[in-house]
């Protein structure tokens, strides 16, 4: 295992996180592209309209706009022991690897979305009930993510995302296979602490970059401020109350 010494990387640390935040801001603007060429109707869809490939890239984008940022300081610190290991002649692994492993998930998590955005629409579409009760359903989706905010899961996968150094100390694996697998484990506590954070975007409208921007910063204040529980907390209270409204009077839910 790597020693926990400081290896500054001043020009790879600034390179990766470069990297990072640039294919990030290249994400966001495919976002608000594909967004601003949407009509309403299309885009308050649970697909917003597309077929599976573009909803994966589009799924794919949106992970890199929202969630690249909110993962930096974890990619940042498996650079760092991996420098340390380089710089001691030790075998180590591209950054890369991790992050591809962090991608791999969050790329099935889009294939699942899909799937069930697909079946979601095939039911709307035989249900005039379900239909004129979406609204309701997105409220009860809000006060859902909202208990899991609160919940031991959310908890758990949060304190692993907020301690970098702990997490690549702790699930450090040699090798390309144990970086991919250290990315897999990675994506999958991330995924466990936002996942529910992502489905209110089906009520709030799949392509809504506004919504899109509010949950990035949310996200990135839990797992990075030292107020990050607290914030999640209050989140919790906000999405609860916002959910109980939008359940009581369906026009609450805005359009995008």
């Amino acid at each position: 295992m790597a020693s926990t010494s400081t290896y500054p990387l001043p020009r790879e640390r600034a390179l990766i996180l470069g990297v990072l935040l640039a294919l990030a801001a290249v994400a966001w603007l495919l976002l608000l592209r594909q967004s601003l060429g949407m009509d309403r109707a299309m885009a308050m869809g649970l697909t917003a309209g597309m077929a599976a490939p573009l909803f994966l890239a589009m799924w794919l984008a949106m992970m890199v706009a929202m969630m690249f940022p909110t993962a930096a300081p974890m990619i940042l610190v498996f650079a760092r022991v991996a420098a340390g290991r380089r710089e001691r002649e030790q075998p180590f692994v591209s950054t890369w690897v991790f992050v591809g492993g962090y991608l791999v998930v969050w790329t099935l998590a889009g294939v699942l979305a899909y799937l069930l955005a697909v079946a979601g629409e095939r039911l709307a579409d035989r249900s005039m009930w379900l239909m004129d009760h979406a609204a309701q359903f997105g409220g009860l989706l809000f006060v859902a993510a909202g208990v899991y905010q609160l919940s031991p899961l959310k908890d758990v996968c949060l304190g692993r995302c907020r301690s970098p150094m702990a997490f690549v100390l702790h699930a450090w694996r040699d090798g390309a296979g144990g970086a991919l697998r250290m990315g897999l484990e990675h994506g999958l506590f991330c995924l466990g602490c936002c996942w529910l954070l992502f489905a209110i975007l089906f009520p709030l409208g799949v392509m809504n970059v506004a919504a899109m921007a509010a949950i990035t910063a949310l996200i990135f204040a839990e797992k990075s401020w030292a107020i990050g529980r607290r914030v999640a907390q209050a989140a919790a209270v906000a999405l609860i109350a916002y959910g109980i409204v939008v359940a009581l009077v369906p026009d609450a839910l805005p359009s995008i």
